[in-house]
């Protein structure tokens, strides 16, 4: 424990009074002037973002976060409510289109200081060696400029600092966890008793909550609430894992500032700031270098709103690769009736999970896989799954006082890069006048035999634990692409160093740049990516 607080002690920088916020390092933190040309500008604080600002911060750089949204204070910010945590996504219009449009929000959008990660799960695995490599591998995808295991010391340091707590991980590269594995609930028991009768491997865990206390951060308390950001700062977000050290060492956080432009020196070809609008004010930030984090939907906006008489296109769009490729996994939920009392909710969200259709299967019609895990929605989100299946009015009240009776699974779906899956400019604007983003998304035929696939196991897995009845709901989970890492200018937009082709001092460090998604949760992997681009920048 003592090497992970030399290396980031934001645990130990929490009170321990019972208050769950720093406020004296929000009050006392550095502040920069705009003329000051600092080190770097981040441009935005979820999981790529904030590990960039703390490792630039370690290293004693001048550096500078933005964010659209607040600094979020858990102790009046955040409620034990889903219609009262609406304020934690991203809100602002966006456009989707396509054959098969992604719904934008709680699943795959985060606002404010700490990002998605805000209401994420919980869930932190690590990818497999073979999602680096899947068209070579599997003729399918793409092939990263990058193998796994130059992530490899990455994701060991980030599952220290988060912490990650689960069981021996067997799958892809075999390896332990910092953290034993937390007790499991009455949906995890189901998933393991049902997994047991099938033959099929399940363990408990990976999840980014300490197993007991962490520092001044507490034990899980086992409320379910992860989702609506976690009041007691048991689960892991950037807000209390990587912002505060970053703070302690000298970075600056500006909340509420909607970055705009990335500007160009059209004569130099180099960044040198940023524009971002602060109460209503338009302002200039001078920097050496720019970092855009602001993940898969805002990243290529904001390339593509920075286009200039150099890139006319957009910003590092000569190839015409900004905003392709971006993926969403398929994410259906598969839930089954038991005569005795499950209540899911009594334990985060994700619990039990099983990677033993992960890779691709030859005997399949199919590439690539999925992965299951536990999954608990609370009694709104409960009832969409019950409305989906056409129940209304006295119907649906009935089955929603039956909520303690079901337990709930989760499949995510590696769905393909497609250069036709992208986010383009629409002529609707937001409040600051600017166009916001058209996500257009349709589904490969690979993508539905997987979807298909996923539902037919969790089926069986539920009826193998005894449940009487099930259904399912298809959904859509997490974002990442949209700028992706390639080995040249005409297949990316950055390269293996996160690095863009076109301005050598212009960074993306988000899930925007990944080429490839696996079946697993991408918030460790894309801190990891960050961490190792720190690195680099660094050197």
């Amino acid at each position: 424990m003592s090497g992970v607080r030399d290396r980031n002690a934001s645990a130990w920088l929490l009170p321990n009074d019972g208050t769950r916020t720093n406020h004296r390092l929000r009050r006392d933190m550095r502040r920069f002037e705009d003329s000051d040309e600092v080190d770097a500008v981040v441009v935005g604080c979820g999981a790529g973002g904030s590990v960039m600002l703390q490792r630039l911060a370690r290293r004693g750089w001048h550096v500078v976060g933005f964010d659209a949204g607040p600094f979020w204070d858990p102790d009046t910010d955040w409620v034990s409510d889903e219609a009262g945590s609406h304020h934690l996504y991203w809100t602002e219009p966006r456009v989707i289109s396509g054959s098969d449009p992604v719904p934008m929000g709680s699943n795959n959008s985060g606002r404010g200081v700490g990002g998605s990660m805000v209401h994420f799960a919980g869930y932190a695995p690590r990818f497999h060696p073979s999602d680096f490599r899947t068209l070579s591998q599997d003729g399918v995808g793409a092939d990263w400029p990058i193998r796994y295991e130059a992530l490899r010391p990455y994701y060991t340091e980030i599952e220290q600092e988060l912490p990650v707590a689960g069981d021996f991980w067997p799958w892809g590269d075999p390896h332990p966890y910092p953290h034993r594995p937390h007790r499991v609930s009455g949906n995890g028991e189901v998933f393991l008793r049902g997994a047991e009768k099938m033959g099929i491997t399940a363990k408990v865990g990976p999840v980014a909550i300490p197993n007991g206390r962490f520092g001044n951060r507490p034990h899980c308390i086992y409320r379910g609430f992860c989702l609506q950001g976690c009041k007691v700062n048991a689960k892991a977000s950037p807000l209390i894992t990587h912002v505060p050290d970053a703070l302690a060492h000298g970075a600056e956080i500006r909340a509420d500032c909607m970055v705009t432009r990335v500007e160009v020196d059209e004569h130099t070809g180099l960044a040198t700031g940023v524009h971002y609008i602060k109460d209503g004010r338009r302002r200039f930030q001078r920097a050496r270098i720019v970092i855009v984090a602001g993940y898969s939907i805002e990243t290529p906006r904001l390339l593509l709103n920075s286009a200039s008489k150099r890139f006319p296109e957009g910003l590092c769009n000569d190839f015409d690769q900004v905003g392709r490729y971006l993926m969403v996994q398929g994410a259906p939920q598969t839930a089954g009736r038991f005569d005795e009392e499950v209540r899911m909710y009594k334990a985060p969200p994700p619990e039990v999970m099983s990677e033993d259709f992960y890779e691709t299967d030859p005997g399949k019609p199919y590439r690539r896989g999925f992965a299951i895990q536990t999954v608990s929605p609370l009694p709104i989100t409960w009832a969409e799954h019950v409305a989906a299946q056409g129940h209304w009015g006295a119907d649906l009240r009935e089955r929603m006082s039956d909520y303690v009776h079901w337990a709930c699974l989760g499949a995510l779906c590696e769905f393909l890069p497609s250069a036709e899956n992208r986010v383009t400019l629409s002529r609707e604007t937001d409040r600051n006048g600017l166009p916001v983003a058209d996500f257009s998304y349709s589904q490969t035929d690979n993508d539905k035999m997987l979807m298909k696939a996923a539902r037919g196991v969790m089926e069986e897995i539920l009826h193998a634990a005894g449940a009487a009845d099930v259904i399912t709901i298809g959904r859509y989970a997490h974002l990442v692409g949209g700028a992706r890492m390639a080995a040249d200018e005409r297949h990316g937009v950055v390269d293996s160093d996160c690095r863009t082709f076109a301005v050598r001092n212009l960074y993306i460090a988000d899930g925007s740049v990944l080429p490839t998604q696996g079946s697993a949760n991408p918030a460790l992997t894309i801190m990891a990516v960050a961490a190792r681009a720190a690195d680099r920048l660094t050197g």
